[in-house]
């Protein structure tokens, strides 16, 4: 396993991780669920990422189950959670990113987790009605409690994540370290164009989400639509509409003949692909079954078969490089 610092901090993360959205609590057994926490952690992965709203709490909750099963060293692994969409409450004040709420969020997220702090807690999205300046102080003082370590954003714009900066410093507060977007080969303007001052200027962190495009970057959907997988899952048609269209199939089917020819899967292809771009500190993989995983935690040792030659091949068969604007 290779480890990366989450931007400027000097938190080490693991470059792949693993993520519990859609899995667990909904698509796979509790005890599937232990087997690849335990594989991910045998294979150095160190950071494992929830949230709040993952199966409306559950997904904590099984979580902080098998970590009490595997019982690992605390100081060896990193545990996120996220607040903002709540966990299936919705009453006024049980979402969003007011003090009330982001507390209380904390508060649930460690029992469900049974866990003393957060590593990791994120802004799962900007809140409009909230003033920035009351959750940049809420995250501040949870880290001064220890019920968090390190605070970011997800799906925040650059100009929301340097507001939130521009607070702290002024308010000689703690500042956000990391956002977590969606970015594979298929969704890369965020990444790679919007973020890219920011790398420089206040060291954003990046724990990247979907680096397979919710499995369109794989194998499984190149000739035909398997019944058993997420985008059948109810309450998830909005993901099978937005990825599962033929333009982003025809690009996998593109990418897989280039997989092909260097003896790797188009999982592995595209895990690499992410990785190989310097600014992004993790990428958070998801599976459904163990042998998945193993077949993704191997892209590490693919990123070396992405020559220059590659990347520009890969580069003129998906012809969406992001344009950077001209200042």
């Amino acid at each position: 396993m290779e480890y990366r610092n989450l931007g400027k901090s000097g938190l080490k993360v693991s470059a792949l991780s693993f993520g519990s959205w859609i899995t667990f609590g909904k698509q796979i057994e509790d005890n599937t669920s232990l087997d690849l926490m335990a594989c991910a952690y045998d294979h150095g992965v160190n950071f494992f990422d929830n949230a709040e709203i993952y199966s409306k709490g559950q997904s904590e909750i099984i979580m902080g189950q098998n970590l009490q099963k595997l019982a690992w060293d605390r100081t060896s692994y990193l545990v996120s959670s996220k607040v903002f969409f709540g966990d299936g409450r919705n009453k006024p004040n049980q979402t969003g990113l007011s003090r009330k709420h982001v507390v209380e969020a904390c508060h649930d997220a460690l029992k469900r987790l049974q866990l003393d702090y957060l590593d990791l807690y994120f802004c799962h999205r900007p809140d409009k009605s909230t003033p920035i300046e009351e959750t940049v102080w809420t995250m501040h003082q949870l880290i001064q409690q220890g019920k968090v370590l390190y605070w970011g954003t997800s799906e925040w714009s650059a100009q929301e994540i340097m507001e939130a900066h521009m607070v702290a410093r002024a308010n000689h507060l703690i500042g956000p370290t990391m956002e977590q977007p969606q970015y594979n080969l298929l969704h890369r303007h965020k990444v790679e164009v919007e973020f890219s001052q920011i790398y420089k200027t206040v060291g954003l962190g990046t724990t990247i989400w979907s680096p397979l495009a919710s499995g369109i970057l794989t194998d499984k959907y190149l000739n035909a639509s398997p019944s058993d997988t997420r985008f059948n899952l109810e309450g998830l048609e909005w993901l099978k509409e937005r990825n599962l269209t033929e333009p982003n199939l025809e690009n996998a089917r593109k990418l897989a003949k280039i997989a092909k020819e260097l003896g790797i899967s188009l999982a592995q292809l595209s895990i690499a692909w992410v990785l190989k771009n310097p600014n992004i500190s993790t990428a958070i993989l998801g599976a459904s079954k163990v042998e998945q995983l193993e077949e993704s935690l191997k892209s590490l040792d693919c990123m070396h078969l992405l020559t220059p030659e590659i990347l520009n091949q890969i580069e003129d068969t998906l012809q969406n490089k992001p344009t950077h604007p001209q200042y």
